[in-house]
């Protein structure tokens, strides 16, 4: 229940009316007995800035930054974090006192979902697919962890500024996806960082089904629908899954937890995973 006090948290992205953030935060929230309030807003591309000066007056707590504004919120931002500045995407942005601060909690979620399964990344061959804001969260995340990385994408010119944007922080290659079954054949870890497979469109995926292996991690940041069609072959062939579910959950406590200060703890992720 809202009363005089009650703090404002929200979304902005265009569309929103897909994502589940405004139930996952509501849920923690209410959980953990914060008095906050979890909003989502459409907001336009021509109205970003906008959004954010209101943002500023209306002395909103924080907002979560969803498609298509993680890259073009940057100039309207006051300062990044390290992470953020790094990535080139801002997923969270937190008010204080009217200065703006943009984080990245993409990659800590990406992170966090892999040790609660156990899969170390020290040393280990990765692909991800894709070279959008969600790769480069992702591979920033895997090379930061030791992990060799091999970035795969349909227009090999992104994959390839993708690629350098990161190789002074570790090892990374690029490719077509013409390259992609020669850099599965030692891969441990495949990572699907596109929208293939996301509903409407279930029945897609952007790895052939044959390319994939017993004892292969397959982890697709896609959360909706929950198991994707690359979630059920990697099931088939014996390998270990992981959807993008988890990945949201997590990025979102640690936002919470960066907005609220309130830290969350391993059980109240088990609850909003169930």
């Amino acid at each position: 229940m809202t009363d005089s006090r009650t703090r404002l948290l929200g979304l902005i992205g265009d569309p929103v009316e897909h994502s589940l953030s405004p139930c996952l935060h509501s849920f923690l929230l209410a959980r953990a007995g914060l008095n906050y309030c979890y909003l989502a807003f459409r907001v336009p591309e021509a109205s970003l800035g906008e959004a954010l000066s209101g943002m500023r007056a209306l002395g909103i707590r924080g907002v979560n930054v969803t498609i298509p504004h993680k890259e073009a919120v940057i100039p309207f931002l006051d300062e990044l974090s390290p992470a953020a500045e790094a990535i080139g995407a801002v997923n969270v942005i937190v008010n204080e006192a009217g200065r703006l601060r943009g984080h990245n909690t993409d990659w800590e979620g990406f992170l966090k979902a892999l040790d609660s399964r156990g899969v170390g990344l020290c040393g280990r061959k990765a692909v991800v697919v894709g070279a959008g804001g969600a790769a480069a969260a992702v591979v920033y995340a895997l090379v930061s962890s030791g992990a060799e990385v091999a970035v795969v994408n349909r227009t090999p010119s992104r994959a390839r500024a993708l690629a350098r944007r990161f190789s002074s922080l570790g090892s990374v290659t690029h490719g077509g996806l013409h390259d992609l079954a020669a850099f599965l054949q030692e891969a441990e870890l495949l990572v699907n960082a596109t929208p293939v497979g996301m509903t409407p469109h279930a029945e897609e995926s952007p790895v052939p089904a044959d390319l994939l292996r017993e004892g292969l991690v397959v982890y697709d940041l896609v959360y909706n629908p929950p198991e994707t069609k690359l979630l059920r072959d990697a099931g088939e062939r014996g390998c270990l899954a992981i959807g993008g579910l988890e990945m949201l959950v997590y990025q979102g406590i640690r936002a919470l937890e960066l907005w609220t200060g309130h830290r969350f703890g391993d059980e109240d992720a088990a609850s909003a995973l169930k």
